[in-house]
């Protein structure tokens, strides 16, 4: 370990977490190093990493789940469905004496329903719903697949039961109801907070039916919760659970090494080593659905240039990028899916290191030696790029060699995504991890015309071309067939280059020995409502 962890270290063994009683927690409590503060505490809202592991599967459930062990749909808030034979209706039928929490805020009085089915959709998916434009009103997830079009009606057969209807089949809608951000919120909480005059409270103070319930949340600081004593599926998990959020890496090792912290997010690869020499530390590895990209905005001159576009690519040695960021913990991305999918084309176009024809085809675009642009790097760690500033350094240096400075950019996190949304940038280090296995998750949300408008398409690029081969992807059923028409999209990004892609990366986990259950989720935010403390 190096000097600056070592210090970190004994910092911690000499002083306590000022806003946690730690010793308290030790024996009933999970205390997990955050990176971050979320966003909101309803992952509808939001699409980050850190807003979902802090809120999503904690606080909540959904209507179906995957399965964390074969990573499947299983039931979850509905213990069955039906699909009629058009792909057009679907029907839930939802468990009873489902319980949401009880806390200093809010007290149920009745169990879970239909009316909150149909209340946590029609928030999202109709622009006159009371609910809607509360909190901002801005449904990125939804809105990048188009769902609040492809839902048609919600509507309640009987308490126990749900029929939704969609305007055209979408062979991803299921995968769709099970990810982060489809969860279920409390239909009569709501109404009480739209009759007090504060209905914001709901993404604030939240209430659910997932594991645990919401106690406090200082941010830059920690959010507490508290277990929830009446979970449908409660096992003997611990009493509370603790988010101290912590932003530097380093400390957040030395934290989990001191035992100040059970588990931690976002383990660099420079710190394998050291976990790994812990015995009584647990690292945990998976093959990541993610992606890291380079995108470039274009909606600005000269980005909306295929050619400058594709001379950037070709400007940049992808190998020496995964080599210097990734320390050896991931794969080439040819394209935008990981060779985990079932959609993975193999033999895909992809832009090979050549500074010199680089060079030429900026000549070609009239783009002059001197021409400045901007390389934003997002501020925090993720999975997909553990080190984004690094990568734009080193960016940096690959476009002086074709004679184009390049000026790094970063903000606070949460002003880097909102000016990013605006399409502030000239290009951006980002990247994307997946929120269930079907190929759509990444094709819709990252670059078609509707997430433009949600914010996920950091390219802000629009194609009739795209937008149509993987609509018609959503209509077949027939995996083989769906092949064809990613395939054929892969094509048309090779061709129009809206974004580089660098890398798929493996995910890490690091944990105390003394947590049992805690595994990697394959798709999306941390779990921590099986996790048992020994």
């Amino acid at each position: 370990m190096n000097q600056r962890a070592l210090f970190l270290l004994s910092f911690i063994l000499l002083s306590s977490c000022s806003d946690i009683k730690h010793n308290e927690l030790s024996k009933k409590g999970v205390i997990y190093c955050s990176e971050g503060d979320p966003a909101t505490f309803n992952p509808q809202l939001d699409t980050s990493g850190t807003t979902a592991d802090a809120t999503s599967h904690q606080l909540y459930s959904r209507l179906i789940e995957f399965d964390p062990n074969t990573s499947k749909i299983a039931p979850g808030l509905a213990s069955s469905w039906l699909v009629s034979r058009d792909g057009l209706t679907y029907t839930f039928q939802l468990r009873r004496n489902v319980a949401f929490h009880s806390t200093s805020y809010f007290t149920p009085t009745r169990s879970f329903n239909a009316d909150d089915v149909i209340f946590s959709i029609n928030r999202w998916r109709l622009d006159n719903h009371p609910y809607n434009k509360v909190s901002g009103g801005n449904y990125p997830y939804f809105v990048s697949l188009g769902l609040n079009e492809v839902v048609e009606d919600v509507s309640r057969i009987n308490g126990y039961r749900v029929e939704i209807k969609l305007t055209r089949p979408d062979s991803s809608f299921l995968a769709n109801l099970a990810t982060d951000f489809s969860v279920i919120l409390s239909e009569e909480y709501a109404t009480q907070l739209l009759a007090q005059g504060t209905p914001s409270l709901i993404d604030t103070k939240p209430v659910g039916t997932g594991p645990y319930k919401f106690v406090d949340y200082r941010k830059d600081s920690f959010i507490r919760y508290q277990k929830h004593e009446n979970y449908w599926q409660l096992g003997d998990i611990p009493e509370q659970l603790i988010y101290d959020i912590t932003t530097t890496d380093s400390l957040r090792l030395a934290k989990l090494i001191s035992g100040e912290c059970d588990a931690t997010s976002y383990i660099s690869n420079s710190e394998i080593g050291a976990i790994e020499q812990r015995p009584n530390l647990v690292l945990n590895e998976r093959p990541g659905l993610n992606i890291g990209f380079w995108a470039f905005n274009t909606q600005k001159e000269p980005f909306n240039d295929a050619k400058v576009r594709r001379a950037l690519a070709l400007a940049i040695d992808k190998n020496t990028l995964i080599e210097a960021i990734y320390l050896g913990s991931a794969d080439r991305a040819h394209g935008l899916l990981p060779e985990t999918s079932w959609a993975f084309e193999a033999l895909q176009n992809d832009t090979n290191f050549n500074p010199a024809l680089a060079r030429q085809l900026l000549d070609e675009a009239g783009i002059p030696p001197g021409f400045s642009m901007d390389i934003w790097a997002m501020p925090v760690q993720r999975a997909y790029n553990p080190n984004a500033t690094k990568m734009a350094e080193i960016i940096q240096s690959y476009l002086q060699d074709i004679q184009i400075d390049a000026n790094i950019v970063t903000r606070e996190w949460s002003t880097f995504r909102e000016e990013l949304k605006n399409g502030e940038h000239d290009s951006v280090l980002i990247g994307w991890s997946a929120d269930n296995g079907d190929p759509d998750n990444f094709y819709r949300p990252l670059l078609s015309c509707q997430a433009i408008k949600s914010g996920t398409n950091r390219a802000r690029w629009c194609s009739r071309r795209y937008d149509d081969l993987i609509q018609e992807a959503l209509l077949i059923s027939d995996i083989e067939l769906r092949k064809t028409y990613y395939h054929l999209a892969n094509a048309v990004l090779a061709e129009e280059m809206p974004l580089v892609p660098i890398a798929h990366a493996y995910r890490y986990q690091a944990h105390s020995d003394r947590l049992h259950g805690l595994k990697i989720n394959p798709f999306g935010g941390i779990r921590f409502g099986d996790v048992e403390k020994r």
